[in-house]
């Protein structure tokens, strides 16, 4: 399943990157995660990979990320893996105005096992959390 979700957010592009690349700032924006861990190299850098742990209602869910591309704000892409779910996502950030900057979000799932019937049954739930973390992140970065 593929899918494009996109925002503007009312700030410069420099700002949106400064809080966008900074993994303290997660927390913030990012209902449900409970935890970010750096695995291996330095978070955000091309093969760093760490390990996030979301609290969604009552499942916990757990997923490595690995950095693929850091060529900010053109592309900043990486690969997100749980159980039954292999995600690649692609960011990429464009100045509209002096104050204004769209963030696309390019998504890809991959399901496996009892996931396949997840993603058959409800590709909208998946569409609709991406939307709702680009909101949130808008809200976070106008506020700031």
């Amino acid at each position: 399943m593929k899918y494009k979700s996109e925002i503007e957010i009312n700030k410069p592009l420099d700002k949106v990157i400064e809080l966008f690349d900074n993994p303290d700032n997660m927390k913030k924006w990012m209902e449900g995660l409970q935890s970010f861990e750096a695995i291996s190299g330095k978070p955000g850098e091309v093969g760093s990979k760490s390990r996030l742990k979301f609290k969604m209602g009552k499942r916990e869910i757990e997923m490595i990320e690995t950095v693929t591309v850091r060529n900010l704000p053109e592309e900043f892409s990486g690969t997100y893996e749980a159980q039954g779910v292999f995600n690649i996502v692609k960011n990429k950030f464009i100045p509209l105005t002096e104050n204004r900057t769209k963030y696309i979000s390019e998504q890809e799932f991959q399901f496996n096992g009892f996931m396949k019937i997840i993603g058959f049954l409800m590709p909208g739930m998946f569409k609709k959390q991406s939307m709702k973390y680009l909101i949130d992140f808008k809200n976070f970065v106008e506020k700031e």
